[in-house]
């Protein structure tokens, strides 16, 4: 079969690495891709949410199946554009549909599905330009640390923790009145702060059955020590080592059933991945966000772990028989270590040419923000490169990535040295 897969990232080179050894692949298009997926698939230069030129692509093509990395395109809408355009009506699209991928699109949406269905999360409440002064009240009612969230999209970058109640203050009034995040930040959800060690539970549902993944633990800050300003993720660990059988079966009753469930009330279609976001709060487990779509960088950690045939999970996703599927897992852990541009997550620079990428050895590479330029890979984002690697344990897989990324060079390239470093 043809296969579509929307997205240029580190997830997508992951899905596309996965997909492309399925005897069931016969080609794959990348939408819009990057460096990586160009070696292994076929990139065709559009966006994601152009969703008439998708049409056409698809329909030009004869593509069968569309896999869709982003939240973007699924906030969009392009499950619902497939499901009710004629021509396109037959094609599966693996991810939620537009009502579903709300729990992404809108904090206060999520807030809203996890107290309708007792799924335990934070004490919250959501303010506009309007109540930003009700806001600032509210945040005088909690004790620090402050957790400020832009309901929208932002990229991963919307989530603000603050120590200092004025200072919280003013960073609520530049998000709401001052649109910090644009439109993302119109609406802001303020909740309180839970102390305890975060991870992510991935479930893929095809709307009735699910299958729980492989957990992993990502690492945002940019500075080692987990310090600095927030990214999109410095690097992943998987599985997570302090997740033990207790843990995963309050995780699985308490929050993955009632989510699974809670679809099937709410009347939400639902085909596609659940990326729940949680924090082990003295060995509960509390949900921190829902995303409707795989980690980056977890999934560079998440799927390597995956043994069965991706394409074959997917089809029995579209064809509502997960709950039939076998999901074979390596033993083995996972790791991968990104490397970004210098200057990220705030102000970098693109175009830098890539070296060492040939001696790497014994590790996968997972392009992110890279692009091809002539006969050269270059950088082409804040995130350039997931190194990703087996061990028996994690931190055996982690010194082969730490020795691979030792042969890669480009201007300014800068990585985290301690992923890894609070479980050890």
């Amino acid at each position: 079969m043809t296969i579509l897969l929307l997205g240029s990232g580190g997830r997508e080179h992951a899905f596309a690495w996965k997909m492309t050894q399925s005897p069931l692949c016969e080609k794959l298009f990348v939408v819009p891709g990057n460096a990586g997926t160009a070696a292994i698939a076929e990139n065709v230069a559009l966006s994601p949410t152009d969703f008439e030129a998708v049409k056409a692509l698809v329909l030009k093509e004869n593509i069968s199946l569309v896999v869709v990395g982003p939240e973007d395109p699924l906030v969009k809408g392009v499950y619902d554009y497939f499901k009710n355009d004629e021509s396109l009506k037959h094609i599966p699209v693996i991810g939620p549909s537009k009502l579903g991928a709300q729990l992404e699109g809108s904090k206060e949406f999520a807030k809203e599905f996890l107290m309708k269905h007792n799924i335990p999360t934070a004490a919250y409440d959501s303010f506009t330009a309007e109540t930003v002064e009700e806001g600032c009240k509210f945040l005088e009612t909690l004790q620090p640390p402050y957790v400020l969230k832009a309901d929208g999209l932002a990229a991963g970058k919307g989530v603000l923790i603050i120590q200092d109640l004025e200072e919280a203050k003013t960073e609520l009034r530049n998000m709401l009145v001052h649109a910090k995040f644009g439109t993302a930040s119109s609406k802001v959800v303020i909740e309180e702060f839970l102390d305890g060690i975060e991870l992510s539970c991935f479930v893929l549902t095809d709307g009735k059955s699910y299958k729980i993944l492989p957990t992993a633990k990502d690492y945002k800050r940019i500075g080692e020590g987990d310090t600095g300003l927030n990214t999109g993720g410095m690097g992943a660990v998987s599985p997570v080592p302090y997740v033990d059988a207790v843990l995963m079966e309050k995780i699985e009753t308490r929050i993955v059933k009632p989510t699974i469930e809670g679809f099937q009330k709410d009347g939400i279609e639902y085909k596609g991945f659940v990326f729940i976001g949680l924090i082990n709060v003295k060995g509960e487990p509390i949900v921190i966000e829902y995303n409707v779509r795989m980690g980056d960088p977890e999934t560079e950690v998440v799927v390597p772990r995956l043994k069965s045939d991706l394409v074959e999970l997917f089809l029995s996703v579209a064809d509502q028989k997960l709950g039939d599927f076998n999901l074979e897992v390596d033993p083995r852990s996972a790791t991968t270590v990104m490397v970004v541009s210098g200057g990220y997550p705030e102000d970098f620079e693109k175009g830098k040419v890539i070296t060492g990428l040939e001696n790497i050895t014994d590790s996968i590479v997972f392009h992110a923000g890279t692009k091809l330029d002539g006969q050269n890979v270059v950088t082409n984002g804040g995130r350039v490169i997931a190194v990703t690697s087996y061990g028996d344990d994690f931190q055996q897989a982690i010194k082969k990535s730490y020795q691979n990324i030792d042969k890669l060079s480009f201007d300014k390239m800068y990585f985290r040295k301690d992923i890894g470093f609070d479980l050890i």
